[in-house]
């Protein structure tokens, strides 16, 4: 392996992105396409193995991953096993660009939700707890809601300690939310401008119901709406994330070109992001971007992405003429595998 650019060819179907989701996998403990773990077990198999060696902060770091069908997964560092899977979530950061990234822009608030908290968790374990508490409060509650409704009662006194709890933790992690936002709001600008070559001025804004009140007073204001529904239509979970480029709504308003150069000067900006929060920089992979790039906007990537600011760096592509066009522009040391059948073999 390289440790500036590593890069992957092959025909569809070959294993090129399994390659780059496994590297995501040994740094997240799921699949970054949201694969349930059955369904990465090779059929015929009983479980799958990933096993990694990394280099943090000058020491060795070993990880192993076993999945085998109707038991627990085993995760483990240096030999030992977490006891929580939360534990190991920002030991190695991740960044990935995808073809799908353009979902951020298209899909609904979920999506740019659990963006938010991905990048956030990654440098901030009290943040990934307090949402982890706060999304089982949400059930609890909307639970005790239904369980209220069929049964026609209104004894509000577990309902006060349950909203009490999660006006604590969703003011918390509205104010990180929020902060995050205001940090990645320069450095997403100036990775667009340098992606698109363009004038535009891309922004984000955070936008919250917790901007207009307070989260436990809202609560209790809406009790009596959220037992007619079932369900609570106030919080946190309710947020969203607006994407502009000159003023107006980009998932409305841009071009095809416009929404990919986007959505990747977002993930470089995370990239940015987790370096400076966590002290060392992530690992990059770009899977299949320059496919659905025009030319000159997959030479401005390359520029970035072989610029000091980024170390190693995964890259699958079908293309290897085209791909070898663009690393040649790049200074940057690169090495390249062929992938067939789901083995790689250099070149």
């Amino acid at each position: 392996m390289s440790d500036g650019i590593n890069c992957f060819v092959g025909d569809n179907g070959e294993g090129k992105t399994n390659l780059l989701d496994a590297i995501y996998y040994m740094s997240f403990c799921k699949s970054f396409y949201s694969t349930p773990d059955s369904q990465n077990i090779k059929h015929g198999e009983p479980f799958f193995v990933i096993q990694g060696e990394y280099e943090r902060n000058g020491q060795t770091e070993l990880i192993y991953c076993g999945v085998k069908a109707g038991q627990k997964k085993q995760f483990k560092r240096n030999k030992k096993d977490y006891s929580k899977l939360s534990e190991h979530i920002g030991l190695l950061p991740v960044v990935v660009i995808a073809p799908f990234d353009e979902l951020l822009i298209a899909d609904g608030a979920e999506e740019r939700r659990k963006y938010a908290d991905s990048v956030i968790s990654q440098c901030d374990h009290n943040y990934l707890n307090m949402l982890m508490n706060y999304n089982k409060l949400i059930q609890q509650r909307n639970a005790l809601l239904k369980q209220m409704q069929e049964q026609e009662r209104h004894d509000f006194s577990l309902l006060d300690v349950i909203d009490m709890q999660l006006g604590n933790y969703g003011t918390a992690i509205s104010a990180s939310r929020t902060s995050f936002i205001e940090k990645l709001k320069p450095i997403l600008q100036n990775y667009y401008m340098s992606i698109s070559s363009g004038r535009e001025v891309a922004e984000m804004n955070y936008i919250s119901g917790l901007q207009r009140y307070d989260l436990y007073e809202g609560l209790i204001e809406s009790r009596n709406r959220d037992l007619a529904l079932g369900y609570t239509s106030r919080g946190i979970h309710r947020d969203d994330i607006e994407f502009k480029l000159d003023g107006y709504p980009i998932r409305t308003t841009g071009s095809q070109g416009q929404r990919k150069s986007f959505a990747i000067a977002l993930k470089l900006a995370q990239f940015s992001y987790l370096t400076e929060n966590i002290g060392f920089k992530p690992i990059l992979l770009l899977d299949d971007v320059f496919d659905k790039l025009d030319s000159k906007r997959g030479d401005n990537l390359i520029s970035l992405v072989a610029s000091g600011e980024f170390d190693q760096i995964f890259i699958t592509d079908t293309n290897r003429h085209r791909l070898e066009g663009i690393l040649e522009k790049a200074n940057k040391d690169y090495r390249i595998f062929n992938i067939a059948n789901g083995s790689a073999s250099p070149n």
